[in-house]
């Protein structure tokens, strides 16, 4: 079985490596982003298959983040 890629945004460090931490220890494959345009540009480049995404977050928040990545795929 293949692994499954998990997007974390958020700009909280401590809580976005608390979250990377715990999926890679169910098996999952995570990218993480800190912000709107990084998170946006990783959606694009590595396509995962879920996005946990922070509504709050620098640079444009998460539902910019959402429309921009709904709109690359």
């Amino acid at each position: 079985m293949t692994s499954k890629t998990v997007l974390v945004v958020e700009d909280e460090r401590a809580i976005n490596d608390a979250l990377a931490v715990r999926l890679r220890s169910e098996g999952f494959d995570v990218e993480q982003a800190f912000d709107g345009p990084s998170a946006v540009e990783l959606a694009t480049a590595s396509r995962p298959d879920v996005v946990i995404l922070d509504v709050m977050l620098p640079g444009f928040d998460g539902l910019e983040g959402c429309r921009r990545i709904q709109a690359e795929r």
